[in-house]
């Protein structure tokens, strides 16, 4: 290890790489503190040669490594334990942005936010998003296949990936960077590299697919009974219209919540109801999506699939109502330690899974809060469990394992997978072995074995 330490730092020079215990304090800590880590070095390598040339001089001495984006994952699989922690930071390039092929080449270390700037200066719009868009980058977002809040109209990461660049376990360089929309000549590198988690390589740049903006935009929240009613107002946005943006579940604890935590943060609606919606849609036709949306509201109070609701009169009200979803890990981190679970089930077993497990966890933990939100509109839960008021918080600490396997067999049982949009990291990996096919983990851990043989790509994490 030292060796090799000594030959990265001459390689990389003094910009390349730091042992500064303030700047690797934050680097080594996940967002809601549950791991910490150590490094004896970090690399933060300027370009794909000599990401390389870091990977390959760790590849010939056995050194394992940990590659980290912008440190927003919430399973830790970025933050390293011993390992050369490899940082993306410098490869922060836009290379190009192409409106005619409709797609942008970025570099990994571009956060969510930046790749959106582009794409908005060349009259185009890149729609993954999420919470942390100003801290997330590309490569991490390509790492975990993450969702957000459009999967429901676009997909997760993996839909909108044409093209990848990528250093692999032993340092060889792969030029991927596609913009193809049909490519059909036998396995698919990307989309093992999408979702891997660093474990089959180092993504250096993405080919992303861009989208002609919007010009018309509806954003409203809704107040429902239910989430079987949720569904219902779902299936009929379906019926009336195809310009459905996003489809959001909030309970009404969550929402209390972000109105007691976040300042600024009100209730849109006169009355509180037991669910909130967030419906957005979007579309190509000048005042299309506010006609839609007028119409739809009408329908669903006509049927009674709503008990009220608002809709944003101005973008800084749209933005009001998504800060209230948005907000809701941010507020619901000052209620102290929560069992969380990032699950999805089919989308007709939503109301079905929140019902079960609601009446389960409250039999086997009496006073716990459920604070369930999430992508409904694909079936993607977060389904946390806090603990009761005033009730001891290391003691609900301790029970998170036994929480996590009540919620995750239901979630089994359903046809549903433990992990939606975070990924597996450290904190489900050995978990996922209870629930995967025995077929299938065989097959991926033969994929992993012939381009990691010496499993020095965050070791950690994966099969």
């Amino acid at each position: 290890m030292d060796d090799v330490i000594e030959r990265l730092k001459a390689r990389l020079g003094p910009a390349g790489w730091t042992q500064d215990p303030e700047l690797l304090a934050p680097k080594l800590v996940e967002w809601r503190e549950r791991w910490s880590g150590h490094t004896p070095l970090m690399v933060v390598p300027r370009d794909t040669k000599e990401v390389a040339e870091v990977v390959a001089m760790c590849a010939q001495s056995g050194v394992a490594i940990t590659p980290q984006g912008g440190n927003t994952g919430l399973v830790g699989g970025q933050i390293p334990q011993g390992e050369i922690l490899l940082s993306t930071g410098r490869l922060n390039r836009v290379r190009e942005v192409d409106p005619v092929d409709d797609t942008m080449v970025v570099e990994a270390g571009v956060t969510l936010a930046a790749a959106h700037e582009a794409a908005l200066a060349a009259g185009r719009r890149f729609p993954l998003s999420l919470a942390s868009e100003g801290s997330a980058t590309v490569g991490g977002l390509v790492s975990t296949n993450a969702g957000g809040t459009a999967v429901l109209r676009y997909g997760p990461m993996r839909s909108l990936v044409l093209g990848l660049e990528a250093v692999l376990p032993d340092g060889r360089i792969w030029h991927g960077l596609k913009r193809l929309r049909k490519d059909n000549t036998g396995y698919d590198l990307k989309q093992l590299l999408i979702g891997g988690e660093g474990t089959l390589g180092v993504v250096t740049a993405a080919t992303l697919e861009l989208f002609a903006p919007f010009a018309s935009r509806a954003v409203a929240i809704a107040g429902v009974a239910s989430p079987a009613a949720a569904l219902e107002l779902l299936t009929l946005a379906k019926e009336r219209t195809g310009e459905i943006e996003a489809f959001e579940l909030m309970c009404a604890l969550g929402l209390r919540l972000v109105l007691a935590h976040l300042p600024g943060s009100r209730d849109p609606l006169s009355t509180p109801t037991p669910w909130y919606v967030l419906v957005e849609l979007a579309g190509g036709r000048p005042g299309g999506a506010e006609a839609d949306m007028e119409s739809l509201l009408e329908t669903a109070f006509e049927k009674e699939l709503i008990l009220d609701a608002a809709v944003a009169q101005s973008e800084a009200q749209s933005a009001a109502f998504w800060a209230l979803r948005e907000g809701q890990s941010a507020a619901q981190k000052q209620e102290g330690p929560a069992w969380k679970h990032d699950v999805s089930v089919p989308v007709s077993r939503v109301p079905e899974f929140l019902e079960t497990a609601d009446l389960r966890l409250a039999d086997a933990f009496p006073g716990v809060r459920i604070d369930a939100f999430g992508h409904v509109g694909d079936g993607n839960i977060h389904f946390d469990v806090l603990a009761p008021e005033r009730g001891d918080a290391a003691a609900h600490a301790e029970r998170r394992n036994e929480g996590a396997r009540l919620v995750h067999d239901l979630v089994a049982s359903l046809g549903g997978s433990i992990s939606a949009e975070h990924g597996l990291g450290v904190m489900k990996t050995a978990e996922a072995r209870r629930y995967k096919d025995a077929t299938e983990v065989a097959a991926l851990e033969a994929i992993r074995r012939a381009l990691d043989p010496l499993r020095i790509m965050n070791p950690r994490v994966l099969f």
